[in-house]
């Protein structure tokens, strides 16, 4: 049993460094770009190697993408039910304000989405069904703000929900571009605010 765990507890490692590796070439060269042989020298192990964990480099690309929404659930609750919505949108700011910590990840889904407009990408599937889900999220904070009185006046949740997450897009870009030009999260929580009647909410 103990040299089962261990073997599990291994290969759970090297998967994990498989793709943190591919992480990193991914964000740099794009996933079109990036080939198993260079995914799996990245790594320190073998194409076969490679292909024993993650069966294509498609599967490779969906592990990487489920770290980064899985890394961002444990961290922010974007969909907190609160009833004026004020917790979560308060979370797209402190979202922002970890991202300032990652560039590599910014990096990866800046690239990953831009290749992904193209309807055969392997992640063409996932960015649609991101940006509807984080555009629906944003849309019902800003509506239950507004049925708590909390909205400025003439403020349409959908229509702000839209720019406000093309925002967020915009300025990683730009962030990634001049890092020290850039205050992506003091961004963010300008503009929600000017949508409400009420201090945003800061801190945890």
């Amino acid at each position: 049993m103990g040299t089962r765990d261990g073997g599990y507890a291994s290969g759970r490692l090297r998967r994990e460094q498989i793709v943190t590796a591919a992480t990193e070439l991914f964000s740099r060269v794009g996933y079109r770009h990036a080939t198993v042989l260079e995914l799996a020298q990245a790594a320190g192990i073998s194409r076969t190697g490679l292909l024993h964990h993650f069966g294509s480099k498609e599967a490779l690309l969906e592990a990487v993408l489920q770290r980064r929404d899985a890394e961002d659930a444990a961290r922010f609750d974007l969909a907190a039910g609160d009833q004026t919505g004020l917790t979560a949108l308060a979370a797209l700011v402190e979202l922002a304000s970890y991202n300032a910590s990652r560039p590599q990840l910014v990096a990866l889904f800046a690239v990953l989405s831009a290749e992904a407009s193209d309807p055969d990408h392997p992640a063409h599937d996932y960015f649609v069904q991101r940006y509807r889900r984080t555009v629906d999220t944003v849309r019902r904070s800003l509506t239950r703000a507004g049925e708590a009185g909390l909205l400025a006046p003439r403020v349409e949740p959908t229509r702000q929900a839209r720019a406000i997450v093309a925002l967020m897009d915009g300025l990683q870009v730009q962030w990634l571009l001049s890092p020290g030009d850039v205050d992506m999260a003091d961004e963010i929580r300008r503009q929600v605010q000017q949508l409400l009647t009420v201090p945003l909410p800061t801190g945890p």
